[in-house]
């Protein structure tokens, strides 16, 4: 068997349904659905077997797991010689499964392919948004102008990881960039669970980067990313993370509290869980000298700080010689406004993206009539 798709889910059927959909229809038909069910209370059992492919499997947890257990569940379950990992609120575009068969027999089986994504967001999920929009999220390597896939070379992956580590995004950590061979996920298993921390794509990401030998990356996009009113972007978004941690339950492990308890402020959950992907890498991959940036990290929480209870609140936390690292850039972001306004602009941006974990980019986002990322799957690939 060519592919398994890996399919955790968890109450959220009704989404679950238009991913198990955008396989069926694929036109290469080698392979499995793997859905890992974290104690859902619909009938997922009833769903599948209404199917009547035995190309979908399924089995049900009668706890419910964290997240990265789910995931971890699911890949154990799996035969397939490549995996693709995709959340319960994503879909494969038309052709993916056949796209990537052929990636593959033209690199000659790569350990790991990286391949370009579209984000849909459903109607209203994202403030501002009343529609539905589809966009494509950053990734450095795929910035440049690249129209055909192409082999990426070690030394900028490892470069990407360092930049995680930074506390900067330079590609997309999603899992559902990947395609990656059992062989990988044999190699990492000397590493311990293929998915760890709170946030499991995070870690695979950056261990996938660091463990694969031969990585292709691919500029067409094949699978379609949801951001759904169930999605932990749609309370991330809406600044509800706490409910979204509640539904993952993507808690930091006692051990982990324990040991990055000099560098936790409050802030947002989202850096929190980046932290312990970030320290997890470091701990697995001793021989790779890799730094956590525990610095970036603290500003981009008391930034998050700042942006939901004000000044007060995120000055409660910092270290007498914190402000003194930031002042000169705060001071070159005022004295702009005295510049000519292309210049000034030039200068705020670069300071801008010192303080952030994203660099300035176009995220070509336009507004999509899709009801469903089903039909914006068919959409977008017309």
């Amino acid at each position: 068997m060519k592919f398994s798709i890996l399919l955790p889910t968890r109450e959220r059927l009704e989404l679950l349904r238009h991913a198990v959909e955008s396989v069926r229809v694929q036109d290469d038909a080698d392979w499995e659905v793997v859905i890992s069910d974290n104690a859902s209370s619909q009938d997922v059992a009833g769903y599948v077997a209404s199917l009547g492919d035995a190309r979908v499997r399924y089995s049900r947890t009668d706890q419910l797991l964290p997240v990265t257990q789910n995931w971890n569940r699911a890949l154990e379950a799996s035969r397939g010689e490549y995996l693709i990992m995709l959340g319960d609120d994503d879909a494969l575009l038309p052709r993916c499964l056949s796209r990537a068969r052929a990636l593959l027999a033209q690199w000659r089986d790569p350990d790991l392919v990286y391949t370009q994504a579209l984000q849909y967001a459903y109607p209203g999920v994202v403030p501002g948004a009343a529609e539905g929009f589809v966009q494509v999220g950053y990734n450095a390597f795929l910035t440049q102008g690249a129209t055909r896939p192409f082999v990426l070379a070690p030394e900028t992956a490892h470069t990407m990881v360092r930049e995680a580590m930074r506390f900067r995004i330079r590609y997309g950590f999603n899992a559902q960039h990947f395609i990656f061979s059992r062989r990988l996920v044999d190699a990492l298993r000397a590493k311990g669970p293929f998915f760890q921390s709170p946030y499991p794509d995070y870690y695979a990401a950056n261990a996938m980067l660091l463990a694969a030998r031969n990585i292709v990356a691919n500029p067409e996009p094949l699978v379609l990313i949801g951001i759904s009113p169930k999605s932990f972007g749609f309370y991330h978004h809406n600044r509800r993370e706490g409910e979204g941690v509640d539904f993952l339950q993507n808690f930091p492990s006692p051990e982990m509290r324990a040991r990055l308890a000099p560098t936790w402020v409050p802030g947002s959950n989202m850096n929190d869980s980046w932290l312990c992907a970030m320290e997890t890498l470091a701990m697995n991959f001793p021989e790779r000298a890799l730094s956590v940036n525990y610095r970036r990290y603290r500003l981009l929480q008391y930034q998050a700080t700042l942006r939901e209870h004000g000044l007060r609140a995120a000055l409660r936390h910092v270290r007498w010689w914190e402000p003194l690292l930031y002042a000169p850039a705060v001071l070159a972001f005022g004295f702009a406004y005295l510049l000519p306004r292309g210049l000034r602009s030039r200068v705020q941006d670069k300071v801008k993206a010192m303080f952030s974990a994203y660099p300035r980019f176009d995220a070509q986002r336009r507004t999509v009539p899709y009801r469903d990322i089903l039909e914006a799957a068919r959409g977008v690939s017309r």
